[in-house]
C-alpha cells in the first residue's frame, strides 16, 4: 500500500473511532497519553503510525472507553439568573489576542465537517459543511475583530457543537446576494448563543468569567437543509463570579 493511501485510510479510521466514542481530539489524546499535535498529525493524514499500532489502539479504545450517551456532545453549561444557558469554555486553545492564527482555527474546524447538530430549542438540524472553516477564517466579520473579541471568537469555535445545541432566538432574513442564490436559496437564519471564558489572575487563580454573545449564521440551501456558515457579531456581555452549574 502506498504511503499516501495508508495515511488516508488511517486518517478515516481514527476520525471514525473518535467520533464513535464522542471525544474531541484533545480529549482522546489526553485519555491515551498521546501529545495532541501527534494525534492531529495522524488524523490529518500528515503522518501515519505502524499498522499494528493502529490495530492495538482501536482494540484498546473499543474495549476500555465509555461512549458518550446517544452520541450527544458533552457540554459544560452554567445558568444565568433567568435560567438561560451559557456554554463554558475552560480550555483556551487560542491564547494570543493580538495575533490570532486564523489558519490554525480553520484547520481545527475541519474536524467538525460532516457533523449534524440538533438545536434543542427549535429541533432544527444544522449541518456543518466544508465552507464553514473557510468562512470563519476569512469572513468580513473575522477581519474586523480585534483584541479580546477576536480571541473570544477563536475560542468559541472549539465549542461549535455546544453553541449550536444551546442556540436560541431564531430569526430569518431574506437572501439578497446573487452569489448565494443556491447555497442560501431560502434565506438565512440567525441564532443567538452565549459562552463564558475564564479570566485568571497573574498567580493563575480563577477570578471570574467573561460572558459573550455570538450569532450562529445558518444558510437555508436549495436542498432544503440548514448549514452553519459563520459565527458572527461576538460581543462581551458581562462578568460573573458565581455561575450556577447545570
Amino acid at each position: 500500500m502506498a504511503d499516501n493511501e495508508k495515511n488516508i485510510r488511517q486518517k478515516e479510521c481514527l476520525k471514525k473511532l473518535r467520533h464513535d466514542i464522542g471525544y474531541n481530539q484533545r480529549e482522546i489524546s489526553e485519555k491515551l497519553g498521546i501529545p495532541l499535535r501527534t494525534w492531529e498529525d495522524w488524523e490529518s493524514g500528515r503522518r501515519a503510525m505502524p499498522e499494528y499500532q493502529l490495530r492495538m489502539m482501536v482494540y484498546y479504545v473499543k474495549l476500555t472507553f465509555s461512549y458518550k450517551k446517544d452520541g450527544f456532545h458533552s457540554v459544560n453549561i452554567i445558568r444565568d439568573e433567568k435560567g438561560n444557558a451559557i456554554v463554558v469554555i475552560n480550555d483556551i486553545r487560542f491564547k494570543d489576542r493580538q495575533n490570532i492564527d486564523w489558519y490554525a482555527v480553520e484547520e481545527y474546524l475541519y474536524e467538525y465537517v460532516g457533523e449534524n447538530v440538533e438545536i434543542l430549542e427549535t429541533a432544527d438540524i444544522v449541518y456543518i459543511g466544508n465552507d464553514f472553516p473557510k468562512e470563519v477564517k476569512g469572513s468580513e466579520d473575522t477581519r474586523r475583530l480585534k483584541g479580546t473579541n477576536a480571541k473570544a471568537k477563536a475560542n468559541a469555535t472549539t465549542e461549535t457543537i455546544g453553541l449550536l445545541q444551546y442556540a436560541t432566538n431564531k430569526r430569518w432574513q431574506e437572501n439578497f446576494k446573487s452569489k448565494h442564490g443556491t447555497d442560501a436559496k431560502y434565506g438565512w437564519y440567525r441564532f443567538t448563543s452565549r459562552f463564558a471564558l475564564p479570566v485568571y489572575s497573574t498567580e493563575g487563580m480563577l477570578e471570574r468569567y467573561n460572558i459573550y454573545r455570538i450569532e450562529m449564521l445558518v444558510r437555508h440551501a436549495s436542498d432544503d437543509k440548514l448549514y452553519l456558515y459563520d459565527m458572527v457579531n461576538t460581543k462581551k456581555e458581562k462578568e460573573t463570579n458565581t455561575p450556577s452549574q447545570q
